[in-house]
């Protein structure tokens, strides 16, 4: 019998014939795929290269604003962002209508506080819309999540803009330098960090935004791009008060146009399409209202407004007209009758009442004396004070030294939108100087102006490297042919530097780019990552020490105070107070009523008798004060006490500042004013201080702080009496004993 074939192991002629054809098939196929994937025209890979960096710089800007979050964990930092944090929840809680319209009785006891009428709702209202956006695509997050994240979200989105806006005023690689700069630059990381819930998070987006936007307007000449200038101005105006600069900058951008001849139908669309409705925009903010028409702030506007319908008036007329000298006479009238209409009606509405002068803000923008010297309570702001030039070093670094080359470089290839930059630079470098607090409006067009210089630099000395050194032949007098083999070769000095030298200076600028991004991760990590709620000190032992005195001190208002008790302390505290300890304040950092401020400020600088009476009329429950001689905390009330009583005698002359220094200096040991050592805000910081000791060889009640012994440390008190000290002494909150029995 004939064994059969097995059918398992036997493979058709066909099969084996198909089998090799079908997989040399797929695999050429799938060579020829990736091949042709990677072969990717020239302006193919520099998009790609651009969206890879750029995606870079995005992630980067997000997360090197991280480090708060990972260091301690997600809390609000500052002052501010808790009255900021307070009202999104109320959004978010109760919905636009009943936000729009809340008043608050718990600030500003007894007066209240339209909510509503007297904020900038642009960064709640973003906040709000993130989290019910997260809540539509199922997100499980809290409120205060997205609180603390809005900043670096934020910063990320400024990194595009800045990218777009460096592309439309120089190039492609300025833009992706400006990026790169502007995602670890110190100056806005310093109020764009995870838990800087404050309006200056939204702010600086929307005012680099409107500015692109505004720019591009004017280069194209665009309505659709006149229009969303618009609108990103009136996000601006949302969301802080910061947007008069804006309304400032952009007619003195325009004016300059005018005045060096570069007026043009562009610069017309642009500026009228944004100011008109942008003015519309701005005036359905109820914290704004008709100041765009009545404040003296915004009359520049106006008034360039009023400008350039002239010049559009003027440039028909001489189209009409052939005759240039009768051109010239209509021109004279023209201007001189306009010069003198507008001056008689910003005359007319600033003696009527009408026009509403400049704020003590802005005079304090023009004159740094101004605010000291007329309203104390605006430079007893430390971030209102003039900036040191530390500080510009220490917000800036390299750029500082990149900003003039950046600034050589615009002049050197003037353009509608490098004179926009130039002025939008050196303005912002002025106010920055005038107040601290400006620095983060200089520092876009700091990074933008230094990545021109960047990009412009490297961008020549690449060009120095790649260029072919030419030769120039010197022929001999002999024949063609000759010539040429005795030709010497002599290189072209077309350069004025050699390839060596390139090499040299692009080393040293990838130095200088590397020593600034080490620069600005350090000073991030250890200047601008610590939330002041929160405070940490190195031990002796180089450990870290955490003071958590101020959330230690809140939780025990709201746990064992009535929910009708009325606090009192100095206006710094009066947000956290509200949305951490849920109690009625007396002031806030609205600052709105001086003269509330002034009456606790009298109170604190009076003896505990006179204080007694006032905080009677006040209905104050308890009295909070910070006090810093055990740890040495230097932001404490006893270092802030002058400011209150020069706030306080502002309103009541009673309060008189020479009573409370000796010689002009301000002490608090033995050799202090009688009145400084008795006064309710000495008492009540140093009250049983006397009996402690702080420091390893010294007296008991040596405030570390100070550096002293103090003077008075016998203090006892009549009307009122401690009620919680926090385990560092850092808050100390008294009760305020109820009236005696006068029977």
């Amino acid at each position: 019998m004939g064994e059969k074939p097995n059918q398992a192991n036997s493979v058709s002629p066909s099969a084996t014939s198909a089998a090799p054809a079908g997989s040399k098939s797929s695999d050429l196929l799938s060579r020829h795929f990736s091949i042709r994937s990677l072969k990717l025209k020239t302006k193919e890979q520099e998009l790609l290269l651009r969206v890879t960096v750029l995606c870079l710089v995005y992630v980067l800007a997000f997360i090197t604003r991280l480090f708060s979050v990972l260091r301690y964990e997600s809390m609000i930092h500052e002052f501010d962002p808790y009255f900021n944090y307070r009202t999104t929840l109320f959004l978010t809680e109760k919905g636009f209508y009943e936000f729009w319209n809340w008043f608050d009785s718990e600030s500003w006891y007894p007066l209240g506080r339209i909510i509503g009428g007297t904020l900038y709702p642009g960064l709640m209202v973003t906040a709000a819309l993130i989290y019910w956006t997260l809540k539509v695509l199922r997100f499980a997050v809290h409120i205060r999540e997205v609180c603390v994240l809005t900043a670096p979200f934020f910063a990320s989105n400024t990194t595009l803009v800045a990218y777009f806006f460096g592309k439309e005023i120089w190039d492609s690689g300025a833009g992706l330098v400006a990026a790169a700069l502007i995602a670890i630059c110190p100056g806005y990381i310093s109020r764009s960090v995870a838990g800087s819930y404050d309006n200056e998070g939204v702010a600086i987006f929307a005012l680099l935004f409107t500015f692109y936007l505004f720019v591009k307007a004017v280069n194209t000449g665009s309505l659709a791009w006149s229009l969303a200038s618009a609108f990103g101005y009136f996000y601006m105006v949302s969301a802080w008060g910061g947007y008069v600069f804006i309304i400032n900058l952009i007619p003195l951008y325009v004016l300059v146009l005018l005045i060096t001849g570069r007026y043009s139908m562009r610069l017309y669309v642009a500026y009228n399409s944004m100011y008109i409705l942008g003015m519309l925009l701005a005036m359905q903010i109820r914290f704004v209202g008709f100041q765009h028409v009545q404040s003296g702030e915004h009359m520049a506007a106006m008034g360039v407004f009023f400008l350039l319908q002239v010049f559009y008036f003027l440039d028909w007329v001489k189209h009409q007209l052939n005759d240039t000298k009768l051109f010239q006479a209509f021109l004279r009238i023209t201007v001189t009758s306009a010069v003198v209409v507008g001056a008689l009606a910003l005359g007319v509405g600033t003696a009527s009442g009408y026009i509403s002068p400049w704020t003590g803000r802005f005079y304090s923008l023009l004159d740094p004396t101004y605010a000291k010297d007329h309203i104390p309570i605006i430079a007893s702001v430390s971030e209102h004070q003039p900036t040191a030039w530390s500080s510009f070093m220490f917000d800036f670094q390299i750029l500082l030294f990149l900003f003039p080359a950046g600034l050589y470089f615009c002049f050197k290839r003037l353009s509608d939108a490098t004179i926009f930059i130039v002025m939008y630079g050196l303005t912002s470098m002025y106010f920055a100087g005038v107040m601290v607090r400006l620095i983060l409006v200089a520092t876009p067009a700091v990074c933008l102006i230094s990545a021109i210089a960047v990009s412009a630099t490297i961008k020549n000395l690449t060009q120095v490297l790649r260029a072919k050194p030419k030769i120039v032949h010197s022929c001999s007098s002999k024949g063609g042919s000759s010539a040429k083999t005795s030709s010497k070769g002599l290189l072209d000095q077309s350069q004025p530097i050699g390839k060596n030298g390139a090499i040299a200076l692009l080393f040293g600028a990838f130095y200088l780019l590397t020593k600034y991004a080490t620069h600005c991760t350090w000073v991030t990590s250890e200047a601008y990552s610590s939330p002041s709620i929160v405070l940490a000190a190195r031990g002796a032992h180089g450990n870290r020490v955490i003071f958590d005195d101020y959330r230690e001190a809140y939780f025990w208002l709201r746990q064992n105070t009535p929910p009708d008790a009325k606090v009192m302390s100095w206006w710094d505290y009066g947000y956290q107070i509200t949305a951490m300890g849920n109690r009625t304040v007396i002031v806030d950092n609205n600052t709105w009523n001086n003269t509330h401020i002034a009456t606790v400020g009298r109170a604190m600088s009076s003896y505990e008798d006179e204080a007694y009476e006032i905080m009677r009329s006040l209905d104050v429950s308890y009295v909070l004060v910070v006090f810093g001689g055990v740890t040495g905390y230097s932001s404490d009330d006893i270092n802030k006490f002058l400011w209150m009583v020069r706030i306080g005698g502002g309103v009541f002359p009673v309060i008189k500042e020479p009573d409370y220094l000796v010689n002009g200096n301000y002490r608090v040991d033995k050799g202090a004013a009688p009145k400084m050592l008795n006064c309710l805000m000495y008492k009540l910081s140093y009250y049983r201080f006397g009996e402690l000791t702080t420091e390893y060889g010294k007296p008991p009640g040596y405030d570390r702080a100070r550096g002293v012994e103090i003077g008075n440390k016998d203090i006892k008190l009549e009307f009122l009496e401690e009620a919680f000290t926090t385990s560092n002494w850092i808050v100390r909150i008294y009760k305020v004993k109820p009236p005696k029995n006068r029977w």
